[in-house]
């Protein structure tokens, strides 16, 4: 039983690191990263569609992304949809294809993404103290009840702490990785 409370406890974790990869993949580094664009969704034919369902992105170089809409009308659409993303990104279009150029970072908004970074892992960070209240409160309800023994709970709970401070320690190496990546010029 307190392998199952365990293995619950490393399925949640795991969710938290996915899930703060995730949202760190939609902070801007300066480098163009199609995920900044998987929050867009464009109306196509009245519904709201992610963008990247309604044209091909590409990464044209280290500072533009290219949108290429398979119907060529999109393109005022997805011009307009990227504005409404709130990205801070100017997008222009040829009629045929949606140009996203991405412009250099300041040292004063690189401070400020490094902020959003640390606020991100902070609460990456909580979500995995959630898993590990959880845990303990499951490990210690199965001993209450006499389902495990005094030792085998102590046991389970110290295997938990290990755990739990091994995911912190990764995310606060995620963290110094993209914090790194944002302050590279």
């Amino acid at each position: 039983m307190v392998d199952d409370v365990l293995k619950d406890l490393d399925s949640g974790i795991a969710g938290a690191l996915e899930s703060l990869k995730r949202e760190l993949s939609k902070v801007r580094t300066g480098r163009a990263n199609l995920a900044l664009l998987d929050g867009v969704r464009v109306e196509y034919y009245g519904t709201m569609t992610p963008l990247n369902q309604v044209a091909s992105l590409a990464v044209a170089d280290p500072r533009l992304i290219t949108i290429k809409p398979w119907e060529k009308k999109l393109c005022s659409e997805i011009e307009q949809s990227i504005r409404k993303a709130d990205l801070g990104l100017n997008p222009s279009s040829d009629g045929e294809l949606v140009r996203l150029p991405i412009p250099a970072l300041t040292t004063e908004r690189r401070r400020d993404l490094s902020k959003v970074v640390k606020r991100i892992g902070e609460d990456s960070k909580v979500a995995i103290r959630g898993q590990r209240r959880d845990c303990k409160e499951m490990l210690e309800q199965l001993e209450k009840d006499g389902d495990v023994s005094e030792d085998a709970a102590k046991t389970g709970l110290t295997k938990m702490q290990a755990a739990i401070d091994k995911a912190v320690a990764k995310v606060d190496e995620i963290i110094a990785k993209k914090e790194a990546e944002i302050m590279e010029v």
